[in-house]
């Protein structure tokens, strides 16, 4: 190789690497880009203790990892209280009153997103509330989105159906994945082996 290829060659890896912080697949010959969003709690969560980064948070830093996907973090306005059992009363109370907690900045824009990995804590069998929050604001009409959890025996329980239920628009994948929290904690290993398999049974 002639010192001409060799800085062609090395511009175009360059240039590849920086085109998009966004995933591209091909699916028909249409490029498609994809995103991960989702909402985690940090404090006391149970069966791992006071935690900074939560669990739902490493399941989405590792789908990202492997598939090149930027992230989004939903953000609670009004912080849902660090102590487990508070938090939750706080979860059921909204989940009960149908309530829309207000989350920090504005939705993301998801014209150029074909694909969204959706991902929240199990509270109470659904997603928590300001996870709707978001999907009230985003434009997601048209949208595949394939949701994932974290949970501490419940797994994906019905989440997943109630987001299609309440998005009929969206493309809802049933199929989704769930990970016991003290798993996404303490495990790295598992995690990315539960990811891998999770995203080849998606063909992604």
């Amino acid at each position: 190789m002639n010192r001409r290829e060799f800085v062609k060659g090395t511009l175009a890896v360059a240039g590849a690497a920086a085109m998009s912080h966004f995933a591209f697949a091909t699916e028909g010959g249409k490029k498609m880009k994809s995103i991960v969003i989702y909402f985690s709690h940090t404090g006391e969560n149970y069966s791992v203790g006071n935690i900074t980064v939560g669990n739902t948070a490493k399941v989405a830093k590792e789908i990202a990892a492997q598939t090149g996907a930027t992230t989004w973090e939903i953000k609670e306005k009004n912080h849902y209280p660090t102590q487990y059992t508070p938090c939750i009363e706080v979860a059921k109370k909204e989940l009960q009153a149908k309530a829309r907690p207000e989350f920090i900045g504005e939705a993301p824009d998801l014209s150029d997103i074909d694909t969204i990995y959706l991902g929240y804590p199990n509270w109470w069998a659904d997603a928590p509330m300001i996870v709707y929050s978001f999907l009230d604001k985003a434009k997601i009409d048209g949208k595949t989105i394939l949701p994932f959890c974290t949970h501490e025996g419940s797994g994906l329980g019905s989440t997943a159906k109630k987001l299609a239920a309440a998005y009929p628009k969206a493309k809802v994948e049933l199929k989704g994945l769930a990970l016991y929290g003290h798993v996404a904690q303490k495990e790295p290993d598992a995690v990315k082996s539960a990811v891998a398999n999770w995203l080849k049974q998606l063909g992604k």
